[in-house]
């Protein structure tokens, strides 16, 4: 069990929370109050009072509050706990969503003492179930549920798409047959076609959020600014290109132009990351291919089924 050390808030994002003695927490929202409450998967956040306890001891003279931490938590180390995780205080149910962030401006702590633990340490919930808590409250650890459904995310890589000059279509199409197929679409993002922008988000959804299965749409032709195979082979820890080839070799038996695809397929430590092509027809015909078959490779990585071998 846990314990619940401090409870902070604050009306605006980036300034340091202050501290209140009790919170009411709103189902889908967050802290009532809170400045990061929204329609979103950073609801409430949570920092190991063990990891503040030993930065101080480095000299750092902090507030409970000064990492921008909603509940300081005593007995657990939230960043090596799986996303899914689940804490109940009380009535309140909350989920894990997401380990550490990425630090865009160096905060006042990282500019006196060297470093910070939130974009390590620190960690995101959504409020599954509403009430009340207060300074003192036990906490209580559920393990993820083994039978979630897969997690999975859709990136479109398009300059025009992300310019507002072109819709995208290709992106809902994949969101709408991986929802009918059971998956649990987190993000959908519309990107234009730069390297280092793709590989950021690619690794934060894989690292930070733990998604099971990424899907890009475009970005793999002879283009130029075609780079979308180039980051995610850079991002990759083990490349899994049975997979786009299959893809691939199915396209051909449609158009013969699917030789001039440069999709890949690749793992970063438990997610997939799979390149599709970037028109919805394309991706419509790929998916159909794919998907009857793709979630036994995707349990076989997260260590939750056999071995492919009969």
């Amino acid at each position: 069990m846990g314990k619940v050390i401090g409870i902070c808030i604050s009306e605006k994002r980036g300034t340091q929370k202050t501290k209140i003695k009790e919170a009411n927490l709103i189902k889908d929202w967050g802290i009532e109050g809170d400045a990061h409450a929204g329609k979103w998967h950073r609801q409430v956040s949570l920092l190991s009072y063990e990891k503040i306890e030993e930065f101080r001891k480095k000299g750092a003279k902090i507030d409970l509050g000064a990492f921008g931490e909603n509940l300081i938590v005593e007995g657990y180390d939230f960043s090596a706990l799986p996303v899914g995780t689940r804490f109940v205080i009380g009535d309140v149910i909350l989920e894990l969503t997401q380990i550490g962030k990425e630090c865009h401006n160096h905060c006042e702590i990282y500019k006196k003492m060297g470093s910070c633990i939130m974009p390590t340490e620190g960690v995101f919930t959504e409020v599954i179930r509403g009430g009340r808590i207060k300074t003192g409250d036990m906490v209580e650890m559920q393990k993820p549920n083994p039978n979630h459904l897969i997690r999975a995310a859709v990136i479109t890589l398009s300059d025009k798409g992300a310019a507002g000059k072109r819709r995208d279509e290709s992106g809902p199409k994949a969101v709408s047959m991986l929802k009918d197929a059971g998956y649990d679409v987190k993000e959908t993002l519309l990107l234009p076609d730069e390297k280092e922008a793709l590989k950021r988000q690619l690794i934060r959804l894989s690292d930070q959020r733990q998604i099971q299965v990424i899907f890009t749409t475009g970005g793999t032709g002879f283009a130029k600014r075609d780079i979308t195979p180039e980051a995610t082979i850079e991002v990759c820890d083990r490349m899994a290109n049975g997979i786009a080839e299959a893809i691939r070799n199915y396209s051909m038996t449609i158009t013969p132009r699917a030789m001039f695809s440069r999709a890949v397929s690749g793992i970063r430590k438990e997610t997939l990351i799979i390149n599709l092509p970037g028109s919805p027809k394309a991706v419509k015909e790929a998916l159909e291919f794919l998907l009857p078959h793709l979630e036994h490779g995707i349990k076989i990585l997260c260590g939750t089924d056999g071995e492919c071998a009969r």
